[in-house]
């Protein structure tokens, strides 16, 4: 008998109500003849009121104690959804995160999935209960309750769907499926039938709120379908699976997250370790950083820049000042009224223009932009907070989100409860039983790309088009950019750096010396000869202290980084080209244990 995992969030059983519609749901699925496994949410905003309380006694409350004091929500939804389903003539029983034997490390409000016995849940199974599961907790091997912080209740479900081999993971929420943007901000945004892991993990890093990224890392690490549908009706939702909607699209989504802050490290020693040094200690501080840039070095000093959610600020600059004493840099600036719009899209990495049309809506509404990071699929931008929901709507109606695939890719998905093909089944639990954590770093790979060349544009005016005139002038020229990276150095003068393949780089310079020119600025430096490593793997941002490891270990084998940038999925560094073949074997033995 298949099992189906259903997971409730909590608008979802916010009332009597709303938990016996639930609970019906559920046993519709048990009547067709699947065996189920619900996971529940706090109830509401029953989290919130709970940290709220707990604000009014303290101002920083112990870790271990926000644990217990949290976890009581998902209890109080367990407990209320058996009695429903009893009440409705059917079997359940609930558990709490520890009674399943969900076993996390210790490391409180954010903890990991070491391991879940499924034992206990496969007897009450066969016993014919449907089994109901406290989201989001679990306990540390001291015995200590633990959360997993932030959409905790989504990975508690797709694990659970992993380690059982359940047919599909099915997310009930408020809305009916993922959307191509917030459709509260953007009326005619449109619901996608299916969407591939990548771009769901890119997607719900940079701002989308269906999904958590964490919960998606697990069901692309064992290929979890995961269906996100209405808890208020029967409608098909969407589909995350490894396959996108349409290959030719090259963006499916856009996203907005509004609070975010940027760092920026002035003057720091352009030398081998100065990156490690800053990384590491916020990292060791778990603190999630995204947009990494490092600016060109010059005169021997480079800037260094990076966002963080707004609420990690004041942490982030306590952190930062140390720094800055330590590496005799120049001094810190931050602006914490700034958003970050991103596009996200497979079809990206091979069809050219979409950071140039990017670029170019912004700067017709004179959006100005502060940063600019890329992946193979996705492009982020910072702008300023109030130019934010402005930006995500004309990006979204840049690129015609609300048009369906014209080639028809855009139908309904499969049904919630079809058959998976038992190959997969088998290889999914065999991945399973091979980890001794089911969260552990799993690095896809570790590559060296030694055929291109870098430009920096210096000291340019920062004034909004600026960035639209330069990709615009390069795709006249048929110039194909991989690497983007703007940041804001002194002055409030921008410097844009960026790679192409070795044999446009005469054609680049052209254009670069023209537009330098043209805007009163220095003449462009470059390099001939560079070396980009990336690597990659299932939820590389959430894992703090991925980049700052690669920094480490290149620092200590003398390798200085030129570029940074980063996204969910892979971190990319550039270096002198002389220098590549040693990186990679300086990073494929740092990452060994976590290779694929």
């Amino acid at each position: 008998m298949s099992i189906i995992v259903q997971k409730f969030g909590g608008t979802s059983v916010a009332d009597s109500q709303k938990i016996l519609a639930a609970a019906r749901k559920a046993i519709r699925a048990r009547v067709e003849g699947h065996q189920v496994v619900m996971v529940v949410s706090a109830m509401g905003q029953n989290t919130d009121l709970l940290v709220d309380l707990a604000r009014q006694i303290s101002d920083d409350p112990p870790p271990r104690e926000m644990d217990m004091l949290l976890s009581t929500g998902e209890q109080v939804s367990v407990a209320l959804m058996a009695m429903a389903i009893h009440s409705l003539g059917h079997e359940a029983i609930s558990l709490t995160g520890a009674q399943i034997g969900i076993i996390t490390d210790s490391i409180h409000t954010k903890a990991r999935i070491r391991s879940i016995s499924t034992d206990r849940i496969r007897r009450y199974l066969k016993e014919g209960k449907i089994v109901i599961a406290a989201g989001f907790q679990g306990i540390d091997k001291a015995d200590n309750i633990t959360t997993l912080g932030r959409g905790g209740s989504d990975t508690t479900a797709v694990a659970l769907a992993a380690v059982l081999g359940a047919e599909a993971c099915e997310i009930y929420t408020d809305v009916d499926g993922v959307y191509t943007t917030d459709p509260r901000i953007v009326p005619e945004a449109r619901k996608v039938a299916r969407i591939s892991y990548d771009e769901m993990l890119e997607l719900a890093t940079v701002g989308a709120g269906v999904m958590h990224n964490r919960s998606i890392e697990f069901a692309k690490k064992f290929s979890v379908p995961v269906h996100v549908r209405s808890s208020f009706s029967d409608t098909p939702g969407t589909m995350i699976v490894h396959e996108p909607e349409a290959k030719n699209l090259p963006v499916c989504g856009a996203a907005l997250s509004k609070d975010e802050a940027r760092v920026t490290v002035r003057g720091v020693p352009d030398r081998p370790g100065t990156a490690s040094t800053l990384f590491t200690q916020i990292a060791a501080n778990n603190i999630a950083m995204d947009m990494i840039v490092q600016s060109e070095g010059a005169q021997g000093r480079a800037d260094m820049s990076f966002a963080v959610a707004r609420d990690d600020l004041p942490k982030t600059l306590k952190i930062v000042e140390g720094v800055v004493q330590e590496l005799s840099a120049e001094g810190c600036i931050c602006d914490d009224n700034v958003a970050k719009i991103s596009v996200v899209g497979l079809g990206m990495a091979t069809q050219p223009g979409v950071a140039g049309t990017m670029f170019r809506t912004l700067a017709e509404k004179g959006i100005n932009i502060d940063m600019i990071t890329t992946s193979e699929i996705k492009i982020s931008v910072l702008v300023e907070r109030q130019h934010a929901v402005e930006a995500l709507r004309i990006v979204h109606n840049a690129f015609h989100l609300n048009q369906p695939p014209e080639d028809g890719a855009g139908k309904a998905p499969p049904a919630a409860h079809g058959k998976v093909n038992p190959a997969e089944l088998v290889d999914r639990l065999e991945k399973v039983a091979r980890l001794e954590r089911l969260e552990k770093l799993i690095i896809d790979g570790i590559t060296l790309d030694e055929s291109q060349a870098m430009v920096t544009l210096v000291g340019l005016s920062d004034i909004p088009g600026l960035a639209a005139q330069t990709f615009d002038e390069l795709a006249e020229a048929g110039i194909v950019v991989d690497m983007i990276v703007q940041s804001i150095g002194r002055d409030n003068r921008a410097d844009i750096s960026l790679t192409i393949k070795r044999e446009d780089l005469k054609k680049t310079l052209q254009v670069a010396e023209e537009l330098a020119r043209g805007l009163n600025c220095p003449p462009p430096t470059h390099n001939s000869q560079v070396a980009k490593l990336s690597v990659f793997g299932t939820g590389i941002k959430s894992y703090s202290g991925v980049a700052s490891r690669m920094f480490k270990a290149l620092s200590a084998a003398e390798i200085n980084l030129d570029l940074i940038g980063t996204s969910e999925v892979r971190v990319n560094v550039v270096v002198d080209g002389k220098q590549g073949a040693k990186a990679l074997e300086v990073l494929k033995q740092e990452f060994a244990d976590a290779l694929v």
